[in-house]
């Protein structure tokens, strides 16, 4: 009799114990939700591998579009996110800090990154033998060239590309050359994301493509190494950019060197969670990843109201150079 109570109480001891791992392992499991410009796709997709295999239990969801449009996933569609990241450092003050009537819905960021405009092409596009960073204006300009591009109202590539474009006008002392190469760059030759473009690039549907200079690396396609005076990447030439101005639906917006950022939603699920891939991304680990992807990491990063952002962040960060 005695055996058989031993026996059973080790039973209920064992079901207890696999029910208290099944709890505890329920209780971590969690889902990391990010909304992040498209370029930052293959990036951020390896980032939450990573990030998984040292969070067990917990699953990062990354979701990739224009970075308007994915911040206003949170702003106006209400949409739970626990990290988003832009491909245009402005994005985020406009549209998730508090504005007058406009509540906010982040109130920090991070810049991380920094990046380049240019032009990808493949040997299928037309004079792809001859065209190189002296010519390149006149080549997109000639009569049957497709460009393909971003919509400026909703992804900052497309408004980056405006701007450079206004920038070479003055560069090159072209002042029709911004719409010489636009005619060519029609509304039917344009997505929410140049990313989307890739595959029509590939196909030979269009022959030059508006893109970031790291997709360019990342997809292993020949770009043009366009001067740093135009292409938006080197903050040396902050005042200079800021002569530029691309039209859009959203207002006029001047041009600013590229730095992508990064925060958390005041209202995120799960924010000590996204302070940790934040933390990774500024990471050894993230910004190794950061420039194996063709990004140029800004390390330390910049912060911007770093006396809102988490306690574990402010150590990674300096104040944002002229803000």
């Amino acid at each position: 009799m005695r055996t058989r109570n031993i026996t059973k109480s080790s039973k209920i001891a064992a079901l207890l114990g696999v029910l208290a791992f099944a709890a505890a392992t329920q209780a971590q499991a969690e889902t990391l939700t990010i909304f992040a410009a498209g370029t930052l796709g293959k990036t951020f997709k390896e980032a939450a591998k990573n990030f998984e295999k040292l969070h067990p239990g917990v699953t990062v969801q990354p979701q990739f579009g224009g970075s308007v449009k994915m911040v206003k996933m949170v702003t106006e569609l209400h949409q739970p996110a626990d990290v988003v990241a832009v491909a245009d450092y402005s994005v985020i003050p406009k549209y998730m800090y508090a504005h007058g009537s406009q509540p906010a819905t982040a109130d920090w960021s991070i810049g991380f990154l920094g990046n380049a405009i240019t032009f990808v092409y493949t040997p299928k596009s037309k004079d792809a033998g001859t065209i190189n960073a002296k010519n390149w204006y006149k080549v997109l300009s000639q009569p049957g060239v497709q460009i393909g591009r971003s919509n400026p109202d909703t992804d900052p590539s497309g408004y980056q590309t405006l701007q450079m474009l206004d920038l070479a006008s003055k560069y090159y002392h072209d002042p029709q050359l911004a719409e010489k190469v636009l005619a060519n760059a029609p509304k039917t030759n344009m997505r929410d994301t140049e990313t989307d473009l890739l595959s029509a690039l590939q196909l030979g549907q269009i022959d030059y493509l508006a893109i970031y200079q790291s997709d360019a690396l990342q997809h292993h396609l020949r770009y043009i190494k366009l001067p740093p005076q135009i292409n938006l990447s080197d903050p040396r030439f902050a005042a200079d950019y800021a002569h530029a101005t691309a039209h859009t639906a959203n207002g006029d917006l001047p041009g600013r060197p590229i730095v992508y950022a990064l925060t958390i939603p005041t209202d995120a699920p799960h924010p000590k969670l996204a302070a940790e891939f934040i933390a990774y991304m500024l990471g050894p680990k993230g910004q190794a990843l950061i420039k194996e992807n063709g990004f140029a990491p800004v390390h330390p990063a910049y912060a911007q109201h770093a006396d809102k952002m988490p306690q574990t962040l402010r150590k990674l960060t300096v104040a944002w150079p002229g803000q």
